[in-house]
């Protein structure tokens, strides 16, 4: 409340500061200093990290004051390097290239390498601002700029470079903690570290963003790119993890987290982890509603992962029982194949059982592998098709 107080009272009296007072050759004074100016909008975007609805509805209308402000400024204050570095920050805050483009280029005291991979990122000139950027070291810089750069550069090396992309979002987070571009970084890196199945940091991240920007107004971007981290790889898959995995799912509302427990449950049986299609499976069941098609998938999930383990009966019961109609089209091709595999093998082996009753057992030199064989050929068969039928989905 004391940080939105002051941040009405700063747009009050930046409305009343005329804008030809900054063109007035008498020295600005210091609360118009376009680093003061920028320093006031990293104040109103850090509240929208931290849930201020008045913020971000504000902060659009405080750029492009901003914006006015710098193009009447004298260009005399484009000397002090503090200001040059400021209109990069303003880039980088969302700031309009086109005000940067009015600026006396001349006149500006800033590193050309990150004037121009300012400008270039926020154009979308993508391999110009990595030319420009890839040799700056973030931790070089005064910490409000280097942490806005790391940022900049965790997302133009993301796609081609992901160990320094994460590298550099460490960084930004490092040097500005607690502000929107911590909250962003964490948002960014939620993915790439998944992607590189590296758990333990998965969860640290995700525990600091709950800790610190459960709130934020991009929160829901946060969740989905934990989704995509947490589906899209392997971290979930590990039975041992399980309660880690469910320690972090309780943070999230529970139709999402319905979603996600039929996501890993899918993404379990398609890689043949078993205990983790079951276990994901089960806490499906607990957050779905009866007669639900979300009831029908997590029984579905959860049959397979009985009929192809040490509950065989039970898991074939399970998915005779499922109402076809309320699956995914994607999955019912993954339940005939199942139940085809499980229906065989039991079939198999129960008439070779009484073909044995009637005759006598044979003796080590007479045993005959060839029934035995055809079954296991025949099984193997089955699991092609299904591999086959699964190729390539994903959830």
């Amino acid at each position: 409340m004391i940080r939105l107080l002051l941040c009405a009272a700063w747009l009050i009296a930046l409305a009343l500061t005329a804008a030809p007072a900054l063109a007035d050759p008498a020295p600005a004074s210091t609360a118009n200093e376009p680093y003061a100016l920028v320093r006031a909008l990293q104040a109103v975007q850090d509240g929208i990290a931290n849930g201020d609805t008045a913020a971000h509805a504000s902060h659009i209308a405080l750029i492009r004051q901003i914006g006015e402000k710098f193009i009447a400024a004298d260009a005399s204050v484009w000397s002090n390097a503090q200001n040059g570095q400021a209109v990069v920050i303003y880039l980088l805050s969302g700031g309009a290239p086109q005000v940067v483009r009015k600026l006396p280029r001349d006149k500006l005291n800033v590193d050309g390498r990150l004037f121009d991979g300012a400008l270039a990122y926020v154009e979308g000139r993508q391999d110009d601002a990595r030319e420009q950027l890839k040799d700056i070291q973030p931790r070089t810089l005064p910490s409000g700029l280097g942490g806005q750069v790391a940022l900049v550069q965790g997302a133009l090396f993301a796609r081609k470079e992901a160990s320094l992309a994460i590298e550099r979002l460490d960084d930004a987070r490092l040097l500005l903690p607690g502000t929107l571009v911590e909250e962003a970084a964490l948002r960014r890196e939620i993915l790439l570290v998944g992607q590189a199945e590296d758990f333990d940091k998965f969860e640290f991240l995700t525990l600091a963003y709950i800790r610190h920007y459960r709130n934020s107004i991009y929160a829901g971007d946060f969740w989905q790119r934990f989704s995509s981290g947490l589906t899209q790889s392997s971290i979930a898959l590990d039975e041992r993890r399980f309660a880690r995995i469910a320690t972090l799912l309780e943070q999230i509302d529970r139709a999402s987290r319905l979603k996600l427990y039929l996501a890993i449950a899918r993404a379990a049986m398609m890689r043949g982890r078993l205990e983790m299609t079951r276990l994901a499976g089960e806490r499906s069941l607990t957050l779905s509603a009866d007669a639900s098609p979300e009831r029908e998938r997590a029984h579905f999930f959860r049959g397979v992962s009985r009929a192809l383990t040490d509950e065989y009966d039970g898991g074939v019961a399970e998915l005779k029982a499922l109402d076809r109609s309320k699956l995914p089209e994607r999955d019912v091709p993954l339940l005939n194949a199942t139940l085809q595999l499980a229906l065989d093998v039991r079939k198999a082996f129960a008439g070779n059982s009484a073909a044995a009753a009637d005759k006598p057992p044979v003796t080590p030199a007479r045993l005959d592998l060839a029934s035995s064989t055809a079954i296991l050929v025949r099984a193997q068969k089955q699991l092609g098709e299904l591999e086959l039928l699964t190729r390539d989905r994903r959830p």
